[in-house]
């Protein structure tokens, strides 16, 4: 793993660890327009998308 990949991996593990933190998902904590919480919605995509961007960087073709 070149050092460029790992420099990215680690600033979307701080990006996780931001956006998974409780006081920003709490602001999320409340009922939203179909009557139910959208804490879970917004879990789920900030999951997907972690997983997204984690597969764009290591997938990328590697430069020799």
């Amino acid at each position: 793993m070149k050092r460029n990949e790992q420099n990215r991996l680690l600033a979307l593990t701080l990006l996780a660890l931001l956006l998974f933190s409780p006081p920003l998902l709490l602001l999320f904590d409340r009922e939203g327009s179909w009557g139910f919480s959208t804490l879970p919605l917004i879990i789920y995509l900030i999951w997907a998308v972690l997983i997204v961007l984690a597969a764009l960087i290591l997938e990328r073709p590697h430069e020799e």
